[in-house]
């Protein structure tokens, strides 16, 4: 994954003939050459054959297309003309070595995935990364600069699970690591690549598993006093292992244990899970080293723009839209500035039901005005400078004043906090609403010196929120954040710890008792249940054994009833 370059510097040279050209049998020349490959030379287009009586000349040339492709091995869930648009170059046969890092893949995944996530993911990664490497540098590309980044992001991304024990910021990360991995595959820089990507892997995993059976059935025929002898060590070193490992592990007890601990169990009903991680493993693998070596460029799609409209259509409405804003923005402004209890009074509500009820309305505000100003944008009028000065004048006014809306959510998130202490979800939405208004600031500044950049700043930022979200630890977070007002006012919810994951046991040792062993009763249960080996143990785990191994929990189950430690809890 961390070979391939970000590919839209070499597409000028990639669509040498025309749809129809392809139809005639010329796809391959028409493709172009992948990054590091060089232009080939664009065959002369043979003629098309004439379409049969009845046959719709359109529906005839559709066909033809279809044909080539399954011919040339190619494959597309995407539309036709989205994937003849986006269609890779040819790949040569696949290196051994690549078929060797997929396998090893395949291996690892099976065997350090069945027990969890964990130091385990990155290890079962580290395959797949070999196999790309090794298929890009034999497919001819280079390393670019974007394509290291996003690989090093997506890294990153996939070190998450090894760090936090809590499952909400690593099924996160594991999305973001998704859309990360398509980038420095891909090289996508426009809208179309950086959102087709991910879906587009599975195209690459329908190719790369033809390209590795053929470079299998290539490989053994004529070939097999090469594979053979291997394939016999391996065996015999697998029942060497096995009979020596189990004769040493009888044979004593603390080589038992240390090898229970550094390999994992295969027996039992965890056969057949572990059989699907081994495809899935080999799957992706496979995926990723057919992308490395070429492919799909999704940003060669176009999309056209929308009919532009006359000024008074376009920018009637928003201007509307720009007071209505202005309005709510000015009572926000005085709210803010000390008139709460005027407007308590006034609406009768509490001050935690005023800031909860704000808050929600104000996220879905913000959502809908990125909507807006998107739709905005495709129907802007575009006749000259003066349209272009309208343009930004007008969404440059909508984006500022947006962004007095997400501050005026954030206070009123504040505002609930307080009044009744953080959760996931509550963090979890102020941040989307903190990563919205800094879209927005891109969009702002995208409309003042060009917008070339925007999508990858887009998709960057949205890496970047994920990656920090994560190494926080949000749990540690929520613990830390009320231990500390329990600290400044005494108000606790001991009921809503017993959700949390071992990442929030540091922060909650430091509560006092008996509400220290209240707060993590729930916690020192789940880790009590059982104890995962070291790929499928996380750092966050491993220092909330340490901290109840040495601290245990000491409150009786009485203590905690009468503290409310058992009562239901909802959360919004």
């Amino acid at each position: 994954m961390s070979a391939g370059n970000t590919g839209a510097e070499n597409d000028k040279t990639a669509d040498a003939g025309s749809a129809g050209a392809r139809a005639a049998g010329t796809g391959a020349a028409a493709a172009g050459a992948g990054a590091g490959s060089g232009p080939a030379a664009p065959a002369p287009p043979a003629p098309a054959p004439p379409a049969p009586p009845g046959w719709d000349p359109k529906a005839w040339q559709a066909h033809q297309v279809r044909k080539e492709r399954a011919a040339s091995g190619a494959w597309s869930i995407a539309p036709l003309a989205w994937a003849e648009a986006a269609r890779p170059v040819a790949v040569g046969p696949v290196p051994a070595v690549v078929l060797g890092a997929v396998l090893a893949s395949g291996l690892a995944a099976s065997l350090l995935l069945g027990d969890g996530l964990g130091p385990g993911l990155l290890l079962a990664v580290l395959p797949a990364l070999v196999a790309a490497y090794a298929a890009a540098r034999a497919a001819g590309r280079t390393l670019r600069p974007w394509t290291a980044l996003w690989a090093l992001g997506c890294l990153a991304l996939l070190a998450v699970p090894a760090l936090r024990a809590s499952a909400w910021p690593t099924v996160t990360a594991l999305f973001a690591a998704l859309l990360t991995g398509a980038l420095a595959l891909h090289g996508s820089r426009r809208w179309p690549g950086i959102l087709l990507g991910p879906v587009g892997l599975l195209d690459s995993a329908v190719l790369g598993v033809r390209w590795v059976w053929s470079g299998l059935r290539s490989r053994g025929e004529g070939r097999r006093e090469r594979w053979l002898p291997v394939a016999k060590a391996v065996v015999v070193a697998v029942v060497l292992l096995a009979l020596f490992g189990a004769l040493f592990a009888s044979a004593d007890a603390a080589f038992a244990d240390l090898l229970s601990g550094l390999t994992p169990d295969v027996s039992g009903m965890g056969g057949p899970v572990r059989f699907l991680l081994f495809a899935v493993g080999l799957l992706v693998a496979i995926a990723v080293a057919r992308a490395a070596a070429a492919p799909s460029r999704w940003d060669r799609i176009e999309v056209r723009p929308g009919k532009a409209r006359s000024r008074v259509e376009w920018a009637l409405p928003l201007i509307v839209l720009n007071l209505l804003f202005a309005a709510f923005n000015a009572v926000q402004l005085t709210v803010l500035f000390g008139g709460y209890r005027k407007v308590l009074e006034a609406t009768g509500l509490t001050y935690a039901a005023y800031a909860r009820q704000g808050f929600w309305q104000l996220l879905w505000a913000t959502l809908l005005t990125l909507a807006v100003i998107a739709l905005a944008l495709r129907w802007a009028p575009r006749d000259g400078a003066g349209d272009r000065r309208l343009v930004r004048v007008v969404l440059g006014t909508l984006g500022v004043l947006t962004l007095v809306v997400v501050a005026s959510a954030l206070r009123r998130m504040d505002l609930y906090v307080d009044a009744y202490g953080l959760t996931r979800l509550r963090l979890s939405v102020a941040g989307v609403e903190l990563w919205l208004g800094l879209v927005i600031v891109l969009i702002m500044v995208g409309g003042l010196f060009g917008a070339r950049w925007l999508p990858r700043a887009v998709a960057g930022s949205a890496v970047a929120a994920v990656l920090a979200f994560g190494l926080v630890s949000p749990d540690g977070v929520i613990a830390e954040g009320n231990v500390t007002r329990y600290e400044q006012d005494g108000k606790i919810d001991l009921a809503y710890f017993q959700s949390l994951s071992a990442d929030a046991v540091p922060a909650l040792d430091r509560l006092p008792e008996p509400q220290r062993s209240c707060a993590l009763r729930g916690i020192a249960r789940e880790l009590a249940a059982g104890r995962a080996p070291w790929y499928a143990t996380s750092l966050g785990e491993r220092r909330a054994r340490e901290i109840l191994s040495e601290r245990g929990v000491s409150a009786s189950y009485e203590q905690c009833k009468g503290l409310g430690t058992f009562g239901s809890r909802a959360e919004y």
